[in-house]
């Protein structure tokens, strides 16, 4: 089972700090989302990753391998800006690529068919890049990462611009591949998908690890949350209340942060002396919420 492992990597451009440390690794058969901002590190890494850029100190590997040009052959990589050649035909460029991995030229064409049919762009074989939706593009582009069956997937937002029924196809071809023991390390913007898909999660800031965990781990260090709807409650019920944090009031609506000490039961005894409750619900902070409170 093949582990890729970034190890205390470190990237300087000029006197910007690009990587200052980065370590953490994605294991076999997980799904890892990689999230920062723009400018935070991530493509830097991935390419890094890849052995696209060399890092000033540290390393990456995978199975205990350093990257060269052999292990970089194992490697499934889709850039963010598309890598594809725009004139080209689709089925003609798959098969490209995947004899450039060293499949032979049945087994090139065999793997376009099969990708192309798996991820819903069979009938497009005949078409040049350019003429495709910016969706089917992306599709293509996976394809291509794919072509070659590869040991490690490391993809560079590939759910941008993709509407929901092309995200679901992308989601379960993601799946699939780690089902089969491949590590897939993937950033995006879309914290929501991330939460959803991803058995790990790590938040890159200012080119530093902020924080790497599963999601309930990461959402488990934001502290627990109470969301209580009582209709007449005025804003500042709930202000008093030892350990208790008012996050927002609109609507009847208020949203609590319990620090130590603080008691639910009281907090729910006190949303009762305003009126009826018509919700009390423990909670803890969605991945976007915790996203801006690290990289705040």
């Amino acid at each position: 089972m093949t582990t890729l492992t970034i190890d205390n990597v470190h990237k300087r451009y000029g006197s910007t700090v690009a990587l200052d440390g980065v370590s953490f690794e994605v294991r076999p058969g997980e799904l890892f989302g990689f999230v920062g901002s723009n400018g935070a590190g991530k493509t830097t890494t991935m390419r890094i990753a890849l052995g696209v850029l060399s890092a000033d100190s540290g390393e990456v590997r995978i199975d205990g391998k350093p990257v060269d040009l052999d292990v970089r052959r194992t490697i499934g990589y889709m850039p963010e800006e598309r890598g594809l050649y725009p004139k080209m035909k689709v089925g003609a460029q798959l098969t490209y690529l995947a004899e450039l991995h060293g499949l032979s030229s049945s087994d090139a064409k065999d793997a376009t068919a099969t990708w192309t049919h798996r991820l819903g762009i069979a009938e497009r074989l005949n078409d040049t890049v350019d003429a495709l939706s910016l969706g089917n593009q992306q599709r293509v582009q996976l394809a291509a990462a794919l072509i070659h069956d590869p040991a490690v997937l490391v993809l560079d937002e590939p759910f941008s611009g993709l509407d929901p029924v092309a995200v679901d196809v992308m989601s379960d071809v993601l799946f699939e591949k780690a089902k089969t023991g491949v590590p897939v390390i993937f950033s995006s913007h879309q914290l929501d998908l991330v939460q959803r898909l991803c058995d790990r999660v790590g938040i890159i800031g200012a080119g530093k690890m902020r924080a790497v965990g599963t999601v309930d781990e990461l959402r488990g260090q934001g502290g627990s949350r109470l969301e209580v709807v009582a209709p007449h409650a005025q804003p500042g019920w709930a202000s008093s209340l030892a350990g208790v944090s008012v996050l927002g009031h609109e609507s009847g609506r208020t949203v609590l942060e319990l620090g130590d000490g603080a008691d639910d039961q009281a907090v729910l005894a006190a949303a009762l002396a305003t009126g009826p409750v018509h919700e009390f619900t423990l909670t803890k902070p969605s991945l976007t919420e915790l996203f801006r409170e690290v990289v705040a």
